[in-house]
């Protein structure tokens, strides 16, 4: 790909963006590694904090998974309405929207304590209880990614996306502890203290408003094709359902419903939690640089498949064990190996598929998964309520080993496009 005239003086800093991107990409696509960053941040402690501020508010496990549920299907929503309507409206202006809609997400849950008002914030908002990236933003910047990359540096970019995703994420989730300390050092009620948490999440919505104000528009936008998926329609909705019983399986282990899995089993604290899930951030990040060398050696499908089955094990034997330390060990160990096809799907799925068709394409895989992920949290909550707590492990681990199993007898014969 040729990258525009000018480019690094319309990119965040210039010099920034040929840091964080790989040759052979357009440099304005440093704005959305940045952007992704400061999401990722937020995410990070937003999946650790918020089962502790649900029972903070007085709410128990159940309310736990269905606030989780809802957040996932209004994003599922909002994906399909970037499929159907996205090629018709500028990237630039569905982001800025995106970014404002994040922060009344986060100024919404600081003030609400009834759940019904918290319920309609969840549903429309951007809030992301999962270790994933499952909001509005995600269809918008992966398209606009794939635009960006020449195809011998797509593979590499998305991992790139996805390690600054997980890094940031791994901070966020290490910053969890904060309202602890602004406990035990200002007075500030726990309640109080998390709701400062908030706050920041929307705050982190106004910069990601200013930022991607600055972020120019592609001129293959005017051209986009008046509908939205056309030869690649059939590969497209056979890789969305198989995607969608791998992202229901998720569902059931979102970093929510897991941070409350530990509290409620080995009484793990929040500032614990976090210190956890910063270093599962920092092993899924490693994983996402992995990804590139090994996909180039025995390919993307493989690697999709091949890592994830062992990981899968790892969750499966979690459930079973009594002993902290090793739980947690093996849940390291699932971080370092589940994350590895997070880059390679996405490149995959860009791969498969003509240019034209990338947007719809990045929403129509995105929409399965985020609905079927959306009805794990609220099964996963309804499961620990009973007390069956290693069930949601089980379940998780043994969809997902069907799912790799299946995507690699259906999908083996197709060829992406080097």
């Amino acid at each position: 790909m040729r990258t525009p005239e000018g480019a690094d003086r319309i990119s965040p800093g210039g010099r920034l963006s040929r840091l964080l991107l790989p040759t052979g990409v357009d440099p304005s696509a440093g704005f959305l590694l940045v952007g992704r960053g400061l999401r990722g941040f937020c995410d990070g402690f937003i999946a650790v904090l918020l089962p502790a501020y649900l029972l903070a508010l007085g709410f128990g496990g159940l309310e736990v998974g269905v606030v989780s549920s809802t957040t996932l299907i209004g994003s599922a929503l909002a994906t399909i309405a970037v499929g159907l309507l996205g090629n018709r409206y500028p990237q630039r202006r569905l982001l800025v929207f995106a970014a404002g809609l994040m922060a009344a997400t986060g100024l919404g849950f600081a003030g609400l304590s009834s759940l019904w008002p918290l319920l309609i914030v969840a549903f429309v908002g951007t809030l992301n209880p999962s270790s994933g990236d499952v909001s509005l933003f995600l269809p918008l910047e992966q398209a606009r990614l794939a635009e960006s990359a020449a195809a011998d540096a797509r593979t590499a970019v998305f991992a790139r996306y996805s390690l600054i995703g997980a890094l940031s994420a791994a901070v966020g989730a290490l910053t969890a502890a904060l309202p602890h300390w602004l406990t035990s050092h200002t007075g500030m009620s726990p309640l109080a203290a998390m709701r400062v948490m908030f706050v920041v999440h929307a705050l982190t919505g106004v910069i990601l408003w200013l930022l991607y104000q600055r972020l120019p528009e592609p001129s293959v936008h005017s051209s986009a094709p008046s509908m939205p998926l056309g030869p690649s329609r059939r590969i497209v909705t056979r890789l969305a359902l198989l995607f969608s019983v791998d992202a229901f399986a998720g569902g059931l282990v979102v970093n929510s419903l897991l941070s409350l899995w530990l509290m409620q089993r080995f009484g793990l604290s929040l500032g614990s939690a976090g210190q956890f899930f910063f270093c599962a951030g920092l092993l899924s990040a490693g994983s996402q640089l992995a990804a590139v060398p090994l996909a180039r050696k025995i390919g993307l499908l493989n690697t999709m498949v091949f890592t994830h089955i062992p990981s899968s094990l790892c969750l499966i034997a979690a459930a079973f064990t009594h002993s902290l330390p090793l739980t947690l060990t093996l849940l390291l160990i699932r971080s370092a190996l589940s994350q590895m096809d997070v880059p390679t799907r996405t490149a995959y799925v860009m791969a498969v598929v003509t240019p034209s068709e990338r947007p719809a394409a990045a929403s129509f895989t995105a929409v399965p998964r985020s609905l079927a992920a959306a009805l794990g949290p609220t099964l996963a909550g309804a499961l620990l309520t009973l007390g069956w707590a290693g069930a949601p492990l089980v379940i998780c681990g043994l969809l997902k080993i069907s799912y790799d199993l299946t995507l690699l007898g259906v999908c083996h014969h197709i060829k992406p496009d080097d």
